[in-house]
């Protein structure tokens, strides 16, 4: 199972993602951890994303887990979008992809110039 003792790994793919300007699939951020990808890893992984983007917002850096996404549309799954306020009505039409892209790239411009 994918555990906080993960975390410092999972922000550091993340930070290298954005240096480089990419996304990550859920199954390209579980192998990378050593992890085949099951749904429960995936909700695992998803709670350390949760976590990792509320310290991000505490210290004044864009999100981060904007940067993983399914494979088949690219979008952040469904875990990401309930409970925000700021996203469109539908999580996977072309207003989804505008809101993901641009919440991408203020990742990627944060970290290429740090």
């Amino acid at each position: 199972m994918v555990t906080p003792a993960d975390l410092p790994e999972i922000k550091a793919l993340l930070i290298a993602a954005a240096r480089v300007g990419r996304d990550l699939s859920y199954s390209d951020m579980l192998l990378a951890l050593g992890y085949r990808f099951s749904r429960p890893k995936m909700r695992s992984l998803c709670r350390l994303l949760d976590a990792i983007d509320e310290a991000s917002r505490a210290a004044g850096e864009p999100e981060l887990a904007v940067l993983v996404v399914r494979e088949s549309d690219r979008l952040p799954g469904q875990g990401w979008w309930v409970g925000r306020r700021d996203t469109p009505a539908d999580w996977t039409g072309p207003a989804a992809r505008a809101f993901v892209s641009e919440k991408q790239r203020a990742a990627f411009a944060w970290w290429q110039d740090r």
